[in-house]
């Protein structure tokens, strides 16, 4: 029987008036700031995150803080474009970043002092936080929390403890007026917000934030209320995000989702555990352990990752909340140094991820690399195998799945192959956001719609959206004998009246140099005048003969074999915007059945050769 409210709230209220006290022991093991700084300035493990924080400065120092005017804030109202605002939000949140941490790390440098100081006040002097992309005309800004707003919230409230009197007190007040204003109120008074029962990233980040920025600014007698209604509100928004996860832990919005919306769940669980002394746990739950091993199997040889959904397709990680995972959990790994995200890399410029990066930094060891392993992960349909090799890192992952997932592609039976940490048959990723990407018009980019992907095209039918637009696994294994074999009924992803069945069978073989053998079954009630198998890259094939086609990259060449007698090859270079609006050149590689019949199957052969 589940509690009341009213019982919950009173269980909250009663563990809230028990809470320890705000304090830089939540950040410290000894609860001294001072002496981690100075330790960190001389300690090897640190060095290259101090370099780079020192280059950005010196950046930052020689170029003016940008401003935010409405010309550019109604730019996506009137063109549905968001970068060029965004750039200039990021850049800000950039200085904000980088000088707090130059100070905290050389308290003695009057001019990170002054710039970070600039940096604070020019935050809190922006009138919303939200970007424009997520403002409603009908909604006040006063009532309106959005990703960017509960980040830049916490991130003020984690600040103002951290810098402690060192910060103005006209400023440590001014931040917490806004929190309360921007953020607490809102999110007791004038909601329900559409996020707080969202089953992906925008519950964590928003909710995680909100709670965190409360646990860091509530801590006298009087507040003891509100944050229980607080923390009863978070809490209740972080069981609906986990609810979008099934119990293989998978991420459907794609890895860098995971860092972000999960990375919130652990900010947020981290302080709560500490305030609560233990009471309040969020890593005791099953599903957070397997949820915290999902990085890892989602490498697939240096930095190329599986990158379904709008997810990147390189990727380094978040070293504080990897090894801070790792040190948690048996079950998840420390990841390898050479992986360790850029402090300068996050182009959305997160203060959070950036600070534990240091703080969490002892939590684990790190690991040569990630090693050896396949994922069979049911519940989102997905094969991962990744295979190191004398011969070098390969990996393979092929989907299932619906396609009405969060940032939802049409993508039913698409796969990628890489070799060496780099893609040969690939997947876009995603696109620059838009608007329209995330309107109307979302599948008719390439990244988004089944034209993008490695998927048949059935008589001039692309894949439609839609939850009952659904693959059905026939067999998804990994065995010690070498194979892997993953078997999906599509048939359900096309408006293809003819189309009674159409069966993809995967078999990856990873004895020696790894090939794989695809096979496409296809059954009709009447014959198609045309059927299209598409596959997409980034590598110009070369032609080299009959049935035969060649992706060379570095010293790897994959070769591509096919029936010519039943296939005719055509390959097309084409192009598409990335995430961040650059122009990037992409092939298809298709092959068009010479004749159909009602029943009849294609079979490819993908071999791996070393030059």
């Amino acid at each position: 029987m589940k509690e009341s409210n009213e019982t919950v709230s009173g269980r909250l209220t009663e563990l809230v008036r028990r809470l320890s006290p705000i304090g830089p022991d939540l950040y410290y093991p000894d609860g001294n700031g001072a002496a981690f700084w100075r330790g960190m300035r001389d300690n090897a493990a640190y060095a290259l995150d101090i370099e780079e924080m020192r280059s950005e400065g010196e950046r930052l120092l020689n170029a003016p803080s940008p401003d935010l005017p409405y010309s550019l804030f109604s730019l996506f109202a009137g063109q549905g474009s968001r970068l060029e605002y965004e750039r200039a939000y990021f850049e800000k949140r950039r200085r904000l970043n980088t000088f707090v941490l130059l100070s905290l790390l050389e308290p003695e440098s009057q001019d990170y002092e002054s710039a970070m100081l600039d940096a604070v006040w020019s935050i809190c002097s922006e009138l919303t936080w939200c970007l424009p992309a997520h403002v409603r005309a009908e909604r006040p800004l006063s009532a309106t929390i959005d990703l960017f707003a509960a980040e830049t919230g916490f991130a003020l409230a984690e600040i103002r403890l951290l810098l402690g009197e060192r910060l103005p007190g006209l400023l440590r007040t001014r931040i917490a007026e806004l929190v309360e204003e921007r953020l607490l109120r809102p999110f007791l008074e004038k909601g329900p917000h559409d996020w707080e029962e969202a089953e992906h990233n925008w519950s964590a980040v928003c909710a995680g934030s909100i709670g965190s920025a409360a646990l860091l600014l509530l801590g006298e007698e009087q507040d003891c209320g509100r944050l229980a209604r607080i923390l009863e509100k978070t809490e209740r928004s972080m069981g609906f995000y986990l609810q979008g996860f099934g119990e293989d832990g998978a991420c459907l919005e794609g890895l860098g989702y995971w860092n972000y919306g999960f990375g919130y769940l652990v900010y947020y669980a981290d302080l709560l555990l500490r305030r609560s002394r233990g009471k309040l746990n969020w890593f005791r739950l099953d599903k957070v352990r397997r949820i915290a091993a999902f990085q890892q199997k989602c490498f697939l040889g240096g930095s190329a990752v599986v990158n379904f959904s709008d997810a990147l397709p390189y990727s380094s990680v978040q070293l504080g909340l990897s090894r801070y995972l790792a040190g948690r959990f048996e079950n998840v790994q420390s990841p390898p140094l050479a992986l360790r995200a850029d402090f300068r890399d996050d182009h959305c410029s997160r203060w959070a991820p950036a600070l534990r990066n240091l703080l969490w930094r002892d939590r684990a060891e790190p690991a040569a690399d990630w090693g050896t392993g396949d994922a069979v992960l049911q519940d989102a349909g997905w094969l991962i195998s990744r295979i190191a090799s004398e011969g070098g890192t390969f990996g393979f992952v092929a989907k299932g799945g619906h396609n009405d997932e969060p940032h939802n592609h049409n993508d039913l039976g698409h796969f990628i192959v890489a070799g060496d940490g780099a893609f040969f048959l690939c997947d876009l990723g995603c696109g620059e956001y838009t608007k329209d990407y995330f309107g109307i018009g979302r599948y008719a980019y390439d990244c988004n719609g089944s034209q993008g992907h490695s998927v048949p095209i059935v008589n001039g039918c692309l894949q439609s959206a839609g939850r009952d637009r659904a693959a059905i696994v026939l067999e998804q294994s990994t065995d010690s004998g070498g194979v892997c074999r993953f078997a999906v009924e599509l048939s359900g992803a096309y408006d293809c009246a003819d189309l009674q069945s159409l069966t993809r069978t995967w078999i990856w073989d990873k004895t020696g140099l790894p090939c794989l053998s695809l096979q496409d079954d296809f059954r009709f009630r009447a014959a198609p005048d045309r059927l299209t198998e598409r596959f997409v890259a980034l590598i110009k094939p070369d032609y080299a003969g009959p049935g035969r086609l060649l992706l060379r990259r570095g010293g790897l060449m994959l070769e591509l074999h096919y029936d010519d007698r039943q296939l005719r090859s055509e390959v097309s270079a084409r192009t598409y915007r990335d995430h961040f609006g650059q122009e990037q050149v992409w092939y298809t590689l298709d092959f068009h059945v010479l004749r159909s019949e009602l029943q009849f199957g294609i079979r490819f052969l993908f071999k791996f050769v070393q030059l």
